[in-house]
């Protein structure tokens, strides 16, 4: 499988006239050669060259264990501490043909540290943007990458049902995200981010950090978090209610609740992610709270929790049958508390699936 996608960026590099893509630890690395590796302070970076050759420059530790993960034909180019990376890396750029010309790197993800060593190892090398061809290439998920997030979902919201089984009154944020990280732990998953736990007036902040404030009557708690199984994400967030919440937040409840429906039946081959911000954020604006919304309606997910697309204004590409996003609108009151109702959706030939089906009527506990 992987080797299809090593000769799709083949063909994505050609037609973008780049000579070459060089991949870092990360994403983007594992997505297109099944190396699953880590960024540290040694250099370690792979080149994909247009006419498909594929070689690594790596640490001679790491060389072992690369050798048995890779998924595509991988030459190495080892060096030791005392030698240092120039030598190899000069070697594989000189052996690759890759001495001048245009090479596209990863804007995001690649630091001065790798950037410069090429530049250093290959002086007329021309660095170019390739994030647009990564992001093609990783948004439209294959049968088994799908497999895993519907795994990953599965297993997040069975531990998000056994959490909030647990809440009561005085148990704290930090308890609750616990509860919920350990179900998903016992469920052979670890979080995919940070689990968000913000309860009463810390609701109303989107990324709240999560602390020893207790649950008290009339609290609105909004529960973030995702699972990771094989490497893939889901991404879930539903609003709880510690007793009957006050008029305006079962208002707010309501309306987040319907701008969540009306963007996934939105949701469809061909549209774009500002096509699906903007029906979320009518619904709230028409209800008078259009400033209380104050984030995208929804991003990416799949290797990263975050990764295109964005379902957001001015993200005018259609959105392909296979991608893969959430969709999350909110209403934050200061002081006072907010909502957010989150699922994760994939573009499917008639429409839209729904990954997450969690209910979405307000659960009073």
């Amino acid at each position: 499988m992987t080797t299809l996608r090593r000769d799709r960026l083949v063909a994505a590099l050609q037609d973008a006239g780049m000579d070459a893509a060089a991949l870092v630890p990360g994403a983007n690395l594992r997505y297109l050669t099944g190396l699953d590796m880590h960024m540290n302070e040694r250099v370690s970076i792979a080149f994909v060259t247009a006419t498909g050759e594929a070689a690594m420059v790596l640490p001679k530790l790491e060389a072992p264990r690369a050798a048995q993960q890779a998924s595509i034909p991988l030459r190495f180019y080892p060096w030791t501490d005392d030698e240092g990376p120039a030598d190899a890396l000069r070697r594989c750029l000189a052996e690759l043909g890759l001495e001048s010309g245009q090479i596209g790197v990863e804007y995001t993800a690649m630091r001065v540290l790798e950037l410069r060593a090429i530049e250093a190892a290959a002086p007329s090398v021309r660095a170019g943007d390739a994030t647009p061809i990564f992001a093609r290439l990783r948004m439209v998920k294959d049968a088994d990458e799908l497999a895993a997030m519907r795994e990953a979902v599965r297993i997040v919201e069975e531990a998000l049902r056994e959490a909030i089984g647990q809440i009561r009154v005085g148990m704290t944020e930090r308890e609750l995200a616990d509860i919920w990280e350990r179900a998903m732990a016992a469920r052979g998953a670890a979080p995919s981010f940070t689990t968000i736990i913000a309860s009463g007036p810390n609701s109303a902040n989107p990324h709240h950090s999560n602390s020893d404030r207790a649950f008290q009557p009339g609290d609105l708690i909004v529960m973030d978090g995702g699972a990771l199984y094989q490497g893939y994400a889901s991404d879930i967030t539903r609003t709880i209610a510690v007793g009957e919440p006050s008029p305006e937040l079962r208002k707010i409840y309501d309306i987040v609740k319907l701008a969540n429906e009306v963007g996934r039946k939105a949701t469809r081959p061909g549209t774009s992610g500002a096509e699906i911000d903007r029906t979320t954020r009518e619904v709230i604006e028409d209800n008078g709270y259009g400033a209380q919304f104050v984030h995208r309606t929804g991003h990416g997910l799949g290797l990263e929790i975050h990764e295109p697309p964005y379902i957001v204004a001015g993200s005018a590409e259609p959105l392909p049958v296979g991608a893969t996003f959430s969709i999350e609108p909110g209403v934050y009151l200061p002081g006072v508390g907010g909502v957010r109702i989150e699922d994760d959706v994939v573009i499917t030939e008639t429409g839209m699936e729904s990954l997450t089906t969690f209910e979405r009527s307000l659960i009073v506990v």
